[in-house]
């Protein structure tokens, strides 16, 4: 009797240790889930998804898939074009990790002109397709598409922020 509730403790050990493995190795389907999408992939499940929730017909969408196209890669231009400072890295602090030194006054003053201006362009390019949507689309639609792309924005920005273990700006 001692012998068959030992084999069965060791049965039960082996099988937790076998998740234990599989849980640490996920394989395959672990590795498709870590790579990232590119830019256009991302943009096409964005046109599509809206497409889908204003639900346009084939020739519509057609269009509307072509003008979202162009927007988008715009916005992504401007956005790459002002890049983003990296903080100067002094040695090692006692803790081991870098320390980052702040920027200077100069630096401030260009990089507020420079996100003013990023502004701008991002202001000009969505008046400029908002007439080339409003040919397509009805205005409740071309909001409901402004409205979307800043949800996104939103959540993307939450998220790393999430990621990079900072507080919510409210202090939660």
């Amino acid at each position: 009797m001692k012998k068959i509730k030992y084999a069965g403790m060791l049965v039960a050990a082996l099988f937790l240790g076998m998740q234990v493995v599989n849980a640490q190795n996920p394989g395959e389907q672990g590795k498709k889930k870590g790579k990232r999408m590119t830019y256009e992939q991302m943009t096409d499940m964005k046109c599509n998804r809206i497409i889908n929730e204003l639900g346009l017909d084939d020739k519509t969408a057609a269009k509307f898939t072509e003008v979202y196209k162009r927007y988008m890669q715009e916005l992504q231009d401007v956005r790459q074009a002002n890049g983003l400072r990296k903080p100067k890295v002094k040695k090692e602090g006692e803790d081991g990790k870098p320390q980052m030194t702040p920027p200077t006054d100069a630096e401030v003053e260009k990089m507020m002109r420079n996100r003013f201006t990023q502004s701008r362009k991002t202001l000009d390019i969505r008046e400029k397709y908002y007439d080339e949507f409003r040919k397509i689309l009805s205005p409740k639609q071309v909001a409901k598409i402004y409205d979307q792309d800043q949800t996104d924005r939103n959540k993307f920005r939450k998220e790393m922020n999430r990621r990079n273990g900072m507080k919510k700006p409210n202090g939660n």
